[in-house]
């Protein structure tokens, strides 16, 4: 039997988002279906799968995979795009509130922006240096970052960084996200991404955003809202409380893309 799924697009990262509250997909080879259906040019392709699951909580639960097949505790921009597409399927309003492995996140959909709420951050850590990496900044925001403040965007090679950095022992055995960020005016902040799970550099990622601002708010003084400007070229917003180094009411928006619905068949899901 064929299976129906969307793509769908978060400000430069895409996922592939099947409902599976009838429990079509079998979760006993759950990895090697998710990696397979996200690699590009053999598949599908995209960042990330999620699975829309019924809940007895809220109005539905998702699981949310990397393209790796590992299933991840969160991703901003997947959030965004899920709840709109829930609203898309009638399976909620337009105020919702859905499970994930990081507890209820409760999101807006205002047309094709969407405003979702955000874990509390934790194990933040300043300026800590790192042989044979830059100094940076460490920050959990649903999962795992590390923020490296640069002077060149363009030519910061992202790429070997972030792979060093992802892979460094000071973060094992679970690797961590590592973005790279110039500070602007006007609480405004350019930033780039190495995204562990995809091992790559993808064009945006809500999560790192949301580590960025936090991360520009002690050091550099910003204030809520924060602009992110991401390699993809759209702008994310996040909003937070701060006390002290002590955040709270985080939350990111920013738009979302529905690109097409089709059917996986027989040949690329078995």
């Amino acid at each position: 039997m064929a299976i129906t799924f969307y793509k769908m697009n978060g400000s430069g990262n895409d996922f592939i988002i099947i409902d599976n509250r009838d429990n079509i997909i079998e979760k006993a080879s759950i990895s090697t279906f998710v990696e397979s259906l996200c690699r590009r040019k053999f598949s599908v392709g995209a960042d990330g799968l999620i699975l829309i699951e019924p809940s007895t909580k809220a109005d539905f639960k998702w699981r949310y995979y990397n393209a790796d097949g590992g299933e991840a505790e969160m991703c901003g921009n997947g959030a965004r795009c899920v709840a709109r597409l829930a609203t898309m399927l009638n399976i909620c309003d337009t105020h919702m509130r859905f499970e994930t492995r990081v507890g209820m996140i409760e999101a807006i959909v205002k047309g094709t922006r969407v405003q979702i709420s955000m874990p509390d951050a934790a194990h933040l850590k300043l300026d800590e240096e790192l042989d044979g990496v830059p100094s940076l900044c460490k920050i959990n925001t649903g999962v795992p970052h590390a923020v490296v403040v640069v002077d060149d965007l363009e030519n910061t090679p992202v790429n070997r960084l972030g792979k060093l950095i992802r892979n460094h022992r000071a973060f094992m055995p679970e690797g961590t996200n590592v973005n790279f960020m110039v500070p602007m005016e006007n609480n405004h902040a350019a930033i780039r991404t190495y995204e562990r799970g995809v091992e790559d550099e993808t064009y945006s990622c809500g999560t790192g955003a949301v580590a960025c601002a936090l991360i520009g708010a002690i050091k550099f003084n910003m204030q809520s809202p924060v602009t992110a400007h991401t390699h993809g070229g759209d702008y994310l917003n996040i909003f937070f409380k701060m006390d002290d180094i002590k955040f709270s009411e985080i939350s990111l928006e920013g738009p979302t893309q529905l690109i097409y619905k089709g059917e996986l068949m027989d040949e690329i899901v078995r």
